[in-house]
């Protein structure tokens, strides 16, 4: 395991340096100067031309990327431009309000897709299955901006049941109840997109489990049927799932960058749309990067854990 781990680990090195030098070029190549639009539609071309020097902007490309490379080993992600204050600072602080919308938005997914795949698989082709098959089709198809949209619609200006947007009510005391009054909409919005990929693979792995000889034999000895599908089929469905739910928390912190703008929620994804309006290079560099690294964190994570349950893999890897 210690070995698998290791390997593991050194793997995700040039991963990370492949993320590093696609944001960094995407960054540089796209149409636009920064100089400019830090200094507004009045700056002069000496100006512009000045703050491009103090910037490094005018160091060739290769230069600017190991600059910036060799700063954010050292923990220095830069300066924000547009907030002028460390980008760390403001990265560190809009964190926990995405990681808390992104782990929400997963327990809704997990849960869901998980029972729902399990009660389609378990009543195949009954009402239940077909239904079940129809909600998960509309989930994977309907964008989650999308969804958000709908929800805002019905549940706070048709019923008025939810407020529509931030973190707690204005002005408010920010207790814990209107935090979780506030998180409801776009948890579930954020989950039931992901929750449909979960479902429709919970489904096939569990038909596939519910056919093999093993099952079969549990149910000679008399076992209870609950007993054959819990005890039995669904654990060894779901070691299958695993590296699919670390992709999945992948598919939540992307999609928190829609939920977090239709509904103004204070993190990291709402804060790159502010940042790329504005030409903020470091701050959505880093922003990105430390996405990447979660995601890239995420999946490691999943496959330690199948690697570490699944003795098929573990003989694979000797």
């Amino acid at each position: 395991m210690l070995r698998y781990t290791i390997h593991r680990l050194l793997l995700t090195i040039p991963v990370l340096v492949g993320i590093s030098v696609v944001v960094f070029l995407i960054m540089a190549l796209i149409p636009g100067d920064p100089a400019t639009a830090i200094l507004g539609a009045f700056a002069t071309l000496e100006n512009a031309t000045k703050l491009r020097a103090e910037l490094g902007l005018d160091r060739p490309l290769i230069e600017q990327y190991f600059t910036w490379a060799g700063n954010l080993l050292s923990g220095d992600f830069g300066r924000s431009y547009a907030l002028n204050r460390p980008v760390l600072d403001e990265l560190l602080e809009r964190m926990w309000p995405t990681i808390l919308l992104a782990g929400s938005a997963m327990c809704v997914c997990v849960i869901l897709g998980l029972i729902s795949g399990l009660l389609a698989a378990v009543k195949q082709y009954t009402w239940v299955d077909q239904g079940l098959t129809l909600f998960t089709l509309i989930g994977i198809s309907a964008p989650s901006f999308w969804l958000g949209l709908m929800a805002v619609s019905l549940f706070t200006v048709q019923l008025g049941w939810l407020p529509a947007s931030g973190m707690y009510t204005p002005y408010g005391d920010e207790s814990l109840g209107d935090l979780l009054v506030h998180l409801l909409m776009p948890a579930i919005t954020l989950g039931l997109v992901a929750s449909s990929v979960i479902a429709r693979l919970t489904r096939t792995s569990m038909l596939e489990q519910l056919r093999q000889d093993y099952v079969r034999t549990a149910r000679a000895k008399g076992e209870r049927e609950t007993a054959v599908v819990i005890k039995h089929a669904f654990r060894n469905a779901l070691v299958g799932l695993i590296p699919v739910l670390g992709l999945q928390a992948g598919f939540v912190l992307g999609g928190a960058v829609y939920i977090e703008t239709v509904f103004q929620w204070p993190g990291i994804g709402r804060m790159l749309v502010n940042a790329i309006s504005t030409r903020d290079i470091l701050l959505v560099q880093g922003g990105v990067m430390m996405v990447a690294t979660i995601y890239v964190f995420f999946n490691l994570l999943a496959d330690l854990i199948q690697h570490a349950l699944d003795p098929r893999i573990q003989q694979s890897h000797g």
